[in-house]
């Protein structure tokens, strides 16, 4: 069964990761990813980024994955100033 850790491994062995949050039932997911590499690209290129990272596990495992891609930048711009 696929789990949200096992996500959040492959994710990370894949791309360069500032920051990754995965929840998930088994079969959906959700996914916040921050990475550096998503600066200066489309919201497409930077979901393509993540899906490269995932490789065959999008289309074989993996039945519904919802992300929300940062870079650092906008990760720190969301951070609850204290």
């Amino acid at each position: 069964m696929v789990t949200p850790e096992s996500i959040r491994a492959s994710l990370e062995a894949g791309l360069t990761c500032e920051h990754v949050e995965v929840r998930g039932d088994g079969a959906h997911f959700e996914a916040v990813i921050v990475s550096a590499a998503f600066a200066g690209l489309s919201r497409i290129k930077q979901h393509q980024l993540v899906y490269a990272a995932l490789g065959d596990r999008m289309r074989e495992e993996i039945h519904a994955l919802s992300m929300q891609t940062l870079t650092p930048e906008q990760w720190q711009e969301r951070a609850p100033r204290g």
